[in-house]
């Protein structure tokens, strides 16, 4: 088996590949992958925003193993997930995952040992409200569906019921992030073992339709307060990207995570916690934006703080990686600078993973417009992250001239996972 290792926004890498394979590799988009014009029989691949294993597997020959790294630690990536999932939920006794350097088994690893103390004391159980045709009537009759669809006939029955069990939102959401971890092939053995158990104590749960995005509905509630760091990490499984692609000679199958969703996820929930003490509220993907006045252009600001009275505060967009190598990508600018004056707003905020530069401020001639762009270290611990997403917080309040509400002391802790 051949391994090739990319690393996250990394450089080119030149590699020796059946052709097969490296045209397979440019038609899935799993990384940039193009002949090497100086090295006859290579292929120079590059992988993007995208992290995690994939396989390709031409019949007949050793398959090609793709690892792309994080530029992040993983223990910091999942500081990232579990932060943007949800800051609020309880993490002491959580999963040490820094045994493992790739992102796949550190997360399948960490899910199995949450689901392991979700399931401890029992298969959680609710009430299910169910509408179908049966031969049978059972709870009530739903009389417009009946006259709609049977009418002039007793049977079969429109009926609806509520059903207690254990086929929940709440266990098809784990029962479908099982089965997912269970089709790749990176997952530790021992991972594996234990995964298959806890399915073998869900298949009385429906299964997932395979192919479909959509994941279960479910609402936080002190019910299933133990099931909800397995919850979240079920839905960032559900959520990555699973690859896979089958053409005649040639398979590709693999697992990714979009590491810029991850970034702008986090930042928006942390500004969104660290503004909640200046009042007012945050809209994460802010809907109702238009940049033109008859409301024909949308826009979908990553977030937007609105005063108590409704009027827009301040506008940040999140912005994983910076493309140009001598700062800060231009474009950047205008798409902040539209928001500015479709909000209108004197001031916007873009931050950046990983920077170029410090933070600058930019005033935009005869608009009276200041745009500022923050860079976020993230390599730094989860404390001194949340300390520097807390600055930009109180740089936006300040241009508003809001003074803080006091809050009780909220210690910033990593996460083991």
């Amino acid at each position: 088996m051949t391994t090739v290792e990319l690393d996250e926004h990394g450089a080119a890498v030149s590699v020796p590949l059946p052709a097969e394979v490296g045209r397979e590799l440019a038609a899935s988009r799993v990384v940039e992958a193009a002949p090497d014009p100086y090295l006859p029989g290579a292929w120079r691949l590059r992988a993007g925003g995208k992290v995690g294993a994939v396989s390709v597997r031409v019949a007949g020959q050793d398959p090609v193993t793709l690892r792309i790294a994080p530029k992040v630690p993983v223990r910091r990536l999942f500081f990232l997930i579990g932060y943007a999932a949800d800051p609020r939920v309880r993490r002491d006794g959580e999963v040490d995952v820094t045994e493992h350097d790739e992102v796949l088994p550190a997360l399948a690893h960490g899910f199995e040992r949450a689901v392991e103390r979700a399931l401890r004391q029992g298969v959680l159980q609710s009430y299910r409200h169910t509408e179908e045709t049966s031969p049978v009537v059972r709870g009530r009759i739903r009389e417009a569906d009946q006259v709609k669809r049977h009418h002039g006939r007793a049977f079969p029955v429109e009926i609806a019921y509520d059903d207690y069990g254990t086929d929940i939102p709440e266990n098809r959401l784990l029962r479908g992030a099982v089965e997912r971890l269970l089709l790749l092939d990176r997952v530790p053995d021992d991972v594996r073992r234990r995964l298959r158990h806890h399915r073998g104590r869900l298949l009385d749960v429906q299964p997932l339709k395979r192919g479909v995005r959509d994941v279960p509905r479910w609402r936080p509630s002190r019910l299933n307060h133990r099931y909800q760091p397995a919850l979240r990490l079920a839905e960032t499984i559900l959520r990555g990207s699973s690859v896979e692609h089958g053409a005649g000679r040639v398979s590709v199958d693999g697992y990714l995570i979009d590491t810029h969703k991850i970034f702008e996820d986090f930042v928006c929930v942390a500004l969104g916690e660290a503004l909640a003490g200046y009042g007012g509220r945050a809209a994460l993907q802010a809907r109702g934006v238009h940049l033109d006045e008859d409301r024909n252009v949308a826009m979908r600001p990553d977030l937007v703080w609105y005063g108590d009275g409704g009027e827009p505060r301040a506008v940040v967009d999140g912005k994983y990686k910076a493309q140009k190598p001598e700062g800060f990508p231009d474009a950047d600018l205008y798409q902040m600078l539209a928001y500015c004056t479709a909000l209108g707003l004197r001031d916007g905020h873009l931050v950046y993973a990983r920077g170029y530069e410090p933070s600058v401020t930019h005033r935009v001639r005869h608009a009276r417009i200041r745009i500022h762009q923050h860079a976020l270290a993230l390599d730094r611990s989860p404390g001194e992250l949340l300390a520097e997403i807390a600055a930009i917080a109180r740089t936006m309040a300040g241009e508003t001239g809001e003074a803080p509400v006091r809050r009780g002391p909220q210690a910033a802790r990593e996460p083991r996972w």
